[in-house]
């Protein structure tokens, strides 16, 4: 054990992972989401997609302790745990959906919602009465389908949560919790399909501590107060996803 995590800590680049993680847990103590935006580019400079994405599965364990416990009681439960049990059902049709239809297509038709979505939002748009159950199961399935037929998962949620008459206290905690969880529901997934390697929890297990102590960071820097700024802070970070997850530069 002692020589694999030597061997983890020569990694090349294992600086700039170490930093990008931070960066990300930071980001995601404040924000509620867009770790995994900062983290990938970063990390799979460096290490191949399939271990960076299982690492960051195994290190994402740490918001359970760093901003989850917080997050939950101002989040609304029961609607939460509804949205994240279909999203986890909706996920193997994602994945289905990748495997039988074009790749490309489908990220431009997300990108195009979002980005709509995302501009409406922007100019002031937001709908006045409260979501209904049979909303909040659309938005959820529809949520585990694109998250499992092109990774986008973040910006659907943010955007449904910024788009109501909640505060940004009960948004940030909503989208927060339902991201934690599905995500850390991913890791198992990945371990049946082999993609969650020996070195791949070796990395994530080093890298949680300072994952965690960011996060907490990240969730002090938080002020419920400032509304404005933490919209603003959401809608670049969507836009930074849209930019990046653009076909083009996947291709």
């Amino acid at each position: 054990m002692t020589a694999m995590i030597a061997d983890t800590l020569a990694l090349p680049g294992f600086v700039w992972v170490l930093v990008v993680t931070v960066v990300a847990g930071v980001v995601y103590g404040f924000a509620g989401f867009g770790a995994a935006l900062v983290y990938m580019p970063v990390a799979t400079a460096f290490v191949p997609v399939e271990m960076a994405i299982a690492a960051f599965g195994v290190t994402a364990l740490a918001s359970l302790v760093s901003v989850v416990p917080r997050a939950w009681g101002q989040a609304d439960r029961r609607n939460v745990v509804l949205m994240i049990v279909v999203a986890t059902l909706a996920l193997p049709l994602g994945i289905a959906v990748l495997r039988l239809n074009d790749v490309t297509t489908m990220r431009w038709a997300v990108l195009a919602v979002t980005t709509l979505t995302l501009v409406a939002l922007v100019l002031g748009w937001r709908y006045k009465a409260a979501p209904t159950r049979v909303a909040r199961v659309s938005v959820a399935a529809a949520t585990g389908v694109v998250g499992g037929a092109t990774g986008l998962v973040g910006p659907i949620m943010v955007l449904f949560q910024l788009s109501g008459q909640e505060g940004v206290a009960r948004a940030r905690a909503n989208t927060l919790v339902f991201l934690t969880i599905t995500g850390l529901l991913t890791v198992p997934l990945m371990a049946m399909q082999g993609l969650l390697t020996v070195e791949a929890v070796v990395l994530g297990l080093i890298l949680i501590v300072p994952y965690g102590v960011a996060s907490r960071i990240g969730q002090a820097l938080f002020d419920p107060d400032m509304q404005v700024l933490y919209r603003w802070v959401a809608y670049v970070i969507i836009a930074a996803a849209i930019v990046m997850g653009l076909p083009v530069f996947g291709e």
